[in-house]
């Protein structure tokens, strides 16, 4: 049978490859097995999870929603979607300096979307616990007659009063990203058959940064007592700077030649300059965009290279607001856009 989950009476009548399942079997037989790590889970067979935590850390909580059509296409692997689901939000844990611990998962499935479906989804979830040694601690399954929509609560902990804000920036401090940028957004015009890559490896590339981001997970614990602020990059380069700008009372200078580039996203730009604008604003990137007083440089800079992580200089903090781009020359570039926003 083909595996669809485009708009199985989920709680009544779901068949796919023999299977007949309701509510609380999918439950049990699809999503429990995810949760055996987690003793506070109980198997989801409770109301509710019990988790603690170790004497001097804090809670931190972060939940990221996903609508079909919005976030994800019609046709991408459940796989992928698992992933870039639970790695959205291991970003925003990242970005605060936490350790991701567990996570609570509300599923909201069409009518169309059959049981082996749901199974990817789970074994995709499943990867990527082992990877980030994460468990699911419990959450929702309901139907839907509106677009398949996600939800997941991620859970973790930072060392009480230490966790990265986005408000701490101070005049002068370097403005830093780590990895390159614009790879997801070309990425997603790629798999829309917007754009074409020559390269089959950077089509490739561009196309696994969209499907699967990478969350920098060991960063943003690394650059506590270090970095100033921090958030991680979403929306778009130029529009989550600016969180940092509004939140810190401050400006940003960006010198466009400073930002990191990938090989794929260059020979992108070579052929299409226009495309700039949305690698600055596209989103997706799921980079940290981090401050740093000048004189912490030299330790972020021992820090990521001991992560092997690549850390770029892209700009400054200055007292005038807003965010500028500018070019090698220090005129400034407009900036039609500064990126996604849901309204």
């Amino acid at each position: 049978m083909q595996e669809t989950c485009v708009p199985v009476n989920l709680l009544n009548d779901m068949t796919a490859d023999n299977d007949r399942l309701g509510e609380f079997d999918v439950i049990r037989d699809i999503f429990s097995p995810l949760s055996e790590k987690a003793p506070g889970a109980f198997g989801l067979t409770d109301d509710a999870a019990v988790m603690s935590l170790a004497a001097g850390s804090e809670l931190v909580v972060t939940k990221d929603a996903m609508v079909a059509g919005v976030h994800f296409l019609e046709g991408d692997e459940p796989e992928h979607i698992a992933k870039k689901l639970l790695r959205t939000n291991l970003s925003d844990i990242a970005a605060m300096g936490a350790k991701p611990l567990s996570y609570l998962l509300a599923t909201a499935w069409p009518k169309s979307c059959d049981v082996a479906w749901i199974r990817r989804f789970a074994k995709g979830l499943a990867e990527d616990q082992k990877i980030y040694n994460v468990s699911l601690l419990g959450g929702d399954t309901v139907s839907t007659s509106g677009p398949l929509t996600l939800s997941l609560t991620l859970l973790g902990a930072v060392e009480s009063g230490k966790c990265l804000r986005r408000n701490g920036a101070k005049e002068g401090d370097l403005l830093c990203v780590s990895g390159s940028i614009g790879d997801a957004a070309l990425g997603l015009k790629v798999a829309l058959q917007e754009l074409e890559v020559s390269d089959n490896n950077h089509n490739q590339f561009l196309l696994n940064r969209y499907f699967v981001p990478r969350p920098r997970v060991l960063l943003g614990p690394a650059l506590i007592g270090v970095a100033s602020s921090c958030l991680d990059i979403s929306d778009g380069l130029l529009a989550d700077v600016g969180h940092i700008c509004r939140n810190s009372n401050l400006g940003a200078v960006i010198e466009q030649s400073k930002i990191p580039l990938s090989a794929a996203v260059q020979e992108v730009l070579l052929k299409t300059p226009d495309l700039m604008e949305k690698v600055l604003s596209g989103g997706d990137d799921y980079e940290l965009a981090f401050t740093v007083p000048k004189d912490r440089y030299g330790q972020v800079m021992r820090k990521a290279e001991s992560l092997d992580v690549p850390i770029s200089v892209i700009g400054k903090m200055v007292t005038r607001l807003g965010v500028s781009l500018i070019d090698d020359d220090g005129a400034e570039i407009p900036i039609p856009s500064m990126g996604w926003t849901h309204f």
